[in-house]
């Protein structure tokens, strides 16, 4: 074997390097300030530690600062090994398990001795000092492969059963690698075992750049069967700015936190004798009923037709289409028997036959697809259905709105020709942008998601799926920087590749919504079919496809993107008549019923307090427009406007105000 090897950089250089040599040498070789800025390497597309050494031919390019996606991902991952590091120092006792980056962070589940209990959130500062100590010794990471049995061995000296149950299940053949910091060489310096890659040394990390959140707790592997874990979680980021700047977003997140303006607003309530799903209350229906209404509008006129599927199926259809083996442990299943009602016996026998309620309407809009014979001259035919479904997450995962059990989704079908996918995901791509841009959203990116490893289908089936979907994004004219275009490896769906459409909020969240997916599979499983033009049977392509999401959802992102401030259009009251004296209550009344009579969602507020109440009262319940009138008012027919997130008022005719407040409760798509 030759002991040199050749190393092609980024700009099509080529060196020729001993076997062994490190990034690191090769960087340090190229210049100092390389050498210095170099943070991790990647060999062949693949992140490795810069001081892996290399062992073949190989093309090289070095990650910097400047690589923000890749240069996040080592130091929040180096993050929580520090974490999990400074936790033992000043917990002896305490078992490590597993510690990943997040979108904003990272976190790590401990298991504290039982002396100490489940950790706090006045215990952070603590352990943040101590990873400040930890960063400043500025300790190597060094990357160690272990044997299975050695390492099972010593996790189960040391007491950490937690990493010798997983490294003992870890697939045979695997490689079993550790990261240890401390001096090269030093056998009791700190370890976890972990696949990596690492920054070279703990040096590198920010001590300026992190801050540890919050405690709470999880369960081993997600389970609620498994042991009680404390996880600390943090934020992590490459440098102090940074870190000031998530801060304040963070905290103008919790201002618009849409469980906090949902009770002030007084839309929903959640509470655990359902737990994960919604109570609408009035003014929070009216904000679900007018978006709902504006979504009809849009499908009915892109040429959708409007259907309603079943609650609960049979599992042996759920068999059929492939979602009882993939996707049961998500589903709520009901036998299908009438319960034992007396006092001793089970309440179901084990003879019962399974039923679930659906966590989604597709294989229902096959069954009515398949209802009556098709021809091609049928398709496209466009299905939709505002489709209540069901999906039995675990509780820890429930998030307010944003995740529930219970949701309806603005869910569609379209069963179309070959010929015709192209077009129809151009055609729907073009209806998503006119409806987020409607609702608010002029920033959203395109994502294609990429076959998965575990799929059903032909190569060749989603090497046609992925390229159509491709063309239909640069027909649409979206597969740019400006939609912030990029393609997602074994992201898709295992039945079909997805593309995805992620909106950037007013504080630039980012939330994926929108989908369409290309499924040849279902089709096949389920038995669709339609008479070609050549008289033979063939089957349709099926495109899911959904703008919102789910409503439930999709209403929690609006309170949040608007801080509760909506458009008056979508607002559950849009204009509030409040008097200054009693003498104008008949006036206010009066005022009202006109403005009813216009469409327009109208209270009024005839109290007996200052008219300086009534307007801050109003403005903290996000009312849009606030008509004050008094005396002379009522003598002139007038009203003093006040304009939610203004100051001073506008005087103007009763009827003037009328004309404005309709135009602006008319929504976007009705509008001249």
């Amino acid at each position: 074997m030759s002991e040199m090897i050749r190393v092609t950089l980024p700009d099509g250089s080529a060196r020729e390097v001993v076997r062994g040599t490190t990034a690191a040498q090769i960087a340090a070789d190229i210049g100092p300030g390389l050498a210095k800025a170099a943070l991790a390497a990647k060999i062949d597309g693949e992140l490795r530690d810069i001081m892996r050494p290399l062992e073949e031919d190989t093309n090289l390019s070095l990650v910097t600062s400047r690589d923000e996606a890749d240069a996040l991902e080592l130091f929040r991952h180096d993050y929580a090994h520090v974490l999990a590091e400074a936790v033992q120092n000043l917990f002896p006792g305490t078992q490590i398990t597993f510690g990943p980056s997040t979108g904003d962070g990272f976190y790590y589940d401990f298991a504290p001795t039982a002396e100490h209990g489940p950790f706090r959130d006045d215990e952070l500062p603590l352990i943040e000092e101590e990873m400040r100590k930890i960063i400043a010794a500025d300790l190597p990471l060094t990357r160690e492969v272990w044997e299975r049995d050695k390492l099972i061995a010593k996790w189960a000296a040391e007491g950490e059963s937690f990493k010798a149950e997983w490294a003992a299940e870890l697939p045979q053949g695997e490689e079993l690698t550790v990261y240890r910091s401390g001096p090269p060489g030093d056998e009791n310096g700190w370890m976890d075992m972990c696949r990596g890659p690492h920054l070279a040394s703990t040096g590198k990390l920010d001590p300026a750049a992190f801050k540890l959140t919050r405690v709470s707790g999880a369960y081993w592997r997600g389970d609620q069967k498994n042991a009680q874990l404390s996880r600390i979680y943090g934020t992590g980021w490459l440098n102090k700015k940074q870190l000031a700047e998530h801060l304040v977003r963070l905290e103008e997140a919790a201002k618009r936190d849409h469980r906090k303006i949902g009770r002030e607003m007084d839309l929903f309530h959640l509470q655990e004798e359902a737990h994960g799903s919604v109570f609408w209350h009035p003014k929070g229906y009216r904000i679900y009923r007018e978006l709902e209404a504006y979504m009809r509008r849009a499908i009915d006129g892109a040429g959708y037709q409007e259907v309603k599927t079943p609650q609960v199926m049979d599992a042996k259809q759920w068999e059929q289409s492939g979602h009882w083996g993939k996707y049961r442990e998500n589903m709520f299943v009901i036998p299908d028997e009438v319960p034992n009602i007396e006092d001793e016996g089970p309440i179901v026998s084990d003879d019962a036959e399974w039923m679930a309620l659906k966590p989604m309407n597709c294989p229902a809009h096959v069954l009515i697809f398949r209802q009556g014979m098709k021809s091609y001259r049928d398709l496209p035919l466009r299905m939709a259905e505002m489709g209540c479904c069901h999906r039995n997450e675990p509780h820890g995962a429930l998030h307010g709105i944003m995740r529930v059990r219970q949701f309806t989704q603005d869910d569609g079908h379209i069963f179309c020709r070959e010929d015709q996918i192209v077009e129809e995901v151009r055609d729907f791509c073009a209806l998503l942008d006119r409806v987020y841009k409607q609702l608010g959203f002029e920033k959203y990116a395109v994502k294609l998601a990429l076959r998965p490893d575990m799929r059903f289908g032909t190569e060749e089936m989603w090497d046609k799926a992925e390229a159509e979907l491709r063309e239909a994004v640069e027909r649409a004219g979206m597969a740019n920087e400006d939609y912030g275009w990029e393609e997602l490896p074994g992201e898709g769906a295992f039945y079909a590749p997805k593309l995805e459409f992620h909106l950037t909020d007013a504080i630039g969240r980012t939330w994926q919504c929108g989908t369409i997916q290309s499924d040849r599979v279902m089709p096949e499983r389920l038995d669709a079919s339609y008479i070609g033009e050549d008289g033979e049977r063939h089957r349709p392509v099926m495109l899911h496809r959904a703008i919102l999401g789910t409503y439930e959802r999709f209403i929690g992102i609006l309170i949040e993107h608007f801080a509760g401030r909506f458009p008056t259009w979508l607002a559950p009251v849009q204009a509030v008549v409040a008097t200054i004296v009693s003498d104008a209550d008949d006036y206010a009344k009066d005022a009202v019923a006109q403005l009813t009579a216009a469409g327009i969602r109208a209270d009024s507020d005839l109290r007996n307090e200052k008219i300086n109440y009534k307007v801050r009262e109003h403005s903290l319940a996000k009312v849009p427009y606030l008509l004050v009138v008094g005396n002379r008012e009522a003598d002139e027919g007038s009203v003093a406007i006040r304009t939610l997130g203004q100051d001073g008022q506008r005087i103007m005719p009763l009827a003037d105000a009328i004309a404005m407040l309709k135009a602006e409760a008319t929504p976007p798509d009705l509008r001249d």
